[in-house]
């Protein structure tokens, strides 16, 4: 991935070149050093740098990793945990992480599949040798170089000899899928049997495409890890036995790497001669390794203390937080702990919330389940297509959503049934790749804009709210403007573009034509029940203007923009704009997180404008809502902002990762954000205090696209993931599972 605009040119003397992920710990990066050898630099977000606790637990993975060294792990080459942004860089493995290589081509073939499994053993080796237990052993941490895998990651890992756990505080730290039952339900007794379990599912997920306890809930499989037996069908008969020890429940009942290393020699032949991992890997070459499994007791908090533990299933009462390793550590307000088990709520706790609808309990779907009238079932979208996940809008109880060859789908807010399909989009527009948005809800009718790919024709569409029946659709021509909806109209660009039509959203009729100004590109606002057009020269576009769309008598007077500013909403009755941060050669810095340096106010009537000066300049994606903008940037930063004044209100780091826009709800005083891996997140909008958020919800591993915004449904939540999934839940007790929509 490309480097945004915010990312710092060089760390430690090391030139970064591009982006290889980023989480809510920090960003990794690929660089070069001086001698010309590229590494693998991660730097710590800013946030964390001033938290103690953090740092120390930053210095522990160091540490931990320059313990580690051989043939299957990454080594640690440099580092400077004192750094303002602690860093540290590792070998630079050229090639694609297991999960990838699973998602683009399947499952592994034998002769790779012992490649991989006597790679992984060793790095065991290596890795419990050092006194190390890694804790999260999963395909996205394993990269799959020309020379055999390489482990890497050891953020949650811990030195076996250390006594002060990583959990001390009750959180829990792995991937569900691949965690072992011990790490969930208690992981302070965690030791190296524990990366063996995780080995096992890791294998069967290469073996099959599947980790063994696989649900669509984090929830459930979790339990299944603690209680169920593994779901072994696909793998061959002579591995399944060895693979089910390694999935034992018992940490003793599990077998050692000496064992695995025998065993795997010889049940997967085909990589047993000439291959480096297996001639590492010879019996009589492999000598003992001990480590000793510490076990800590710690007392449990007082009652005064607040409860960090985050229940996953409350008839258990066994299983506690997950957290992602780089890209979701778990934050947790007390609110979680109160929610979850009713106990030391208080008054004003509970009386923030707003109850749902009647009827209403939490559900997950996604966009591609059976409806009950129009298309009833359509195919998935493939990963390699999805430019987004889908858009949804809510409107009287009901949830319309569209995406990346979706035609809108009508969900049932309250148990999130999928109550009918438009069609296919190549119903209407002979083709499966367009991508579709709702943008309105108007008049019983879903508005929709098609979104071609390549230089296709645009359309609008509206569909009926009742049936999903298309009422009628125009074509759109966007050289010039954009499809804007407001109140009873849908305004639409048609002909050669320099013109706009309002039209009736349930029918299409034509209410009105207003030219625009040559060789403008123009935007469709609105304040104070009138709609404006804020437009830029082609030519000059830092010269913009401002006017009245479709006036009812005379022609619209041209109020002047000075400066590049973008349109964000409306303040005090007057039009609010954030000017772009520029270069100190007057140039406008561009980019999916530039900075911006200022607020300006335009009054439409007359033109008058002001300028404020942000306090700093502030990045990230924007919402303005009760005279306060929430700036939102990918590392999982929330900043409030007084519109009025520029200042900071305040500014809460979150693990949110990649989080969409903020949604503000007046009624709940809260802003809620959603993540890519869907994640949602809720501050106290006077505060910015941390109430609570999320396991993630994504049914794919594919988070490169962000979230859509979280939606407010009656006193519930509507959320989606990039992957389709949709799903609903109760700020009040946001932990409570879903069931099936």
């Amino acid at each position: 991935m490309p480097l945004h605009s915010d990312d710092p040119k060089s760390v430690g003397g090391y030139r970064l070149l591009d982006r290889l992920g980023a989480g809510g710990m920090g960003v990794v990066y690929r660089a070069r050093a001086r001698s010309g050898r590229d590494v693998a630099i991660k730097v710590v977000h800013a946030q964390y740098a001033a938290d103690a606790v953090f740092r120390a637990r930053f210095r522990q993975e160091i540490a931990a990793v320059r313990k580690v060294s051989g043939a299957f792990t990454a080594p640690v080459l440099d580092a400077d945990p004192e750094a303002a942004r602690p860093w540290m860089a590792t070998q630079y493995v050229p090639g694609p992480s297991l999960a990838r290589r699973i998602r683009d081509r399947g499952a592994l073939p034998d002769a790779e599949l012992g490649r991989l499994a006597l790679g992984l053993v060793e790095a065991l080796r290596d890795i419990h040798r050092a006194g190390v237990v890694h804790r999260d052993l999963k395909p996205a941490n394993v990269l799959l170089a020309e020379d055999g895998p390489r482990v890497i990651d050891f953020g949650i890992s811990r030195a076996a000899e250390n006594h002060q756990t990583l959990t001390e505080t009750g959180q829990m730290i792995g991937t569900p899928p691949f965690m072992s039952p011990e790490q969930l339900v208690d992981a302070r007794t965690v030791g190296p049997a524990s990366d063996v379990f995780s080995l096992g599912s890791l294998l069967v997920y290469a073996v099959t495409g599947r980790g063994p306890f696989d649900t669509d809930s984090p929830y459930l499989t979790a339990y299944r890890v603690v209680h169920d037996a593994p779901v072994l069908d696909g793998v061959a008969p002579t591995l399944r036995g060895l693979l089910e020890r390694c999935l034992a429940k018992d940490p003793a009942d599990r077998p050692g790497l000496d064992e695995l290393a025998r065993e795997f020699t010889t049940v997967l032949p085909e990589s047993a001669e000439g291959d480096p991992a297996t001639l590492a890997l010879r019996a009589d070459r492999l000598p003992p390794v001990e480590v000793t499994r510490s076990v800590t007791v710690v007392d449990p908090p007082g009652p005064t203390r607040p409860r960090r533990v985050r229940p996953l299933l409350a008839a258990t009462g066994t299983v506690g937080a997950v957290a992602l390793g780089l890209t979701a550590y778990l934050t947790l307000g007390p609110g979680w702990a109160q929610s979850a088990d009713r106990s030391g709520s208080s008054t004003s706790a509970s009386s923030r919330w707003v109850a749902p609808p009647s009827g209403w309990k939490p559900w997950q779907t996604t966009v591609y389940e059976t409806a009950g009238r129009g298309v009833r079932t359509t195919p998935k979208a493939q990963a390699d297509g999805l430019r987004g996940g889908p858009v949804c809008q809510v409107d009287q109880g009901a949830v319309y959503c569209a995406g990346d060859g979706i035609l809108p789908v009508r969900l049932d807010g309250r148990t999130g049934e999928t109550v009918w399909r438009a069609g296919s989009p190549a119903s209407v527009t002979g083709d499966d790749s367009s991508r579709f948005e709702v943008i309105g809800i108007r008049d019983d009718a879903v508005l929709v804009q098609q979104e071609p790919p390549g230089e296709g024709a645009t359309r609008v569409f509206a569909f009926d709210t009742a049936t999903g029946d298309r009422l009628w659709d125009r074509a759109v021509n966007n050289a010039w403007a954009d499809v804007f909806v407001s109140g009873d109209l849908v305004v639409i660009p048609e002909g050669d573009g320099t013109s706009v039509t309002a039209r009736s959203p349930r029918t299409g009729a034509s209410r009105w034509t207003e030219r625009l100004p040559a060789k403008h590109f123009c935007v469709i606002t609105e304040a104070a029940g009138k709609l404006y057009l804020h437009c830029s020269p082609e030519e000059a576009p830092q010269n913009s203007l401002v006017m009245e769309l479709h006036r009812a008598a005379g022609p619209a007077r041209r109020l002047p923009v000075p400066g590049k500013a973008i349109y964000f909403g409306t303040f005090d009755g007057r039009l609010l704009f954030l000017d772009l941060t520029q270069d100190k050669d007057g140039n406008t810095l561009l980019g999916q997180e530039a900075p911006y340096a200022g607020i300006r106010l335009v009054d439409p009537a007359t033109g008058a404008d002001s300028t404020t000066k942000l306090a700093e300049e502030y990045a990230g994606q924007v919402t303005l809502a009760n005279g306060t903008l929430w700036f939102a940037t990918s590392s999982g930063q929330v900043t409030a902002v007084s519109a009025r004044t520029g200042r900071p209100l305040w500014q809460t780091p979150t693990s949110l990762e990649q989080p969409s826009e903020a949604t503000y709800d007046p009624r709940t005083r809260a802003v809620y954000l959603a993540s890519a891996s869907g994640r949602v997140g809720a501050l106290d909008a006077k505060k910015g205090t941390l109430l609570w958020d999320t396991l993630p919800r994504a049914q794919s591993n594919d988070t490169e696209w962000g979230a859509g915004r979280v939606r407010l449904l009656d006193g519930a939540l509507v959320a989606t993931t990039p992957g389709g999934t949709v799903f609903s839940l109760d700020p009040a007790h946001p932990e409570r599972k879903p069931h099936s929509g």
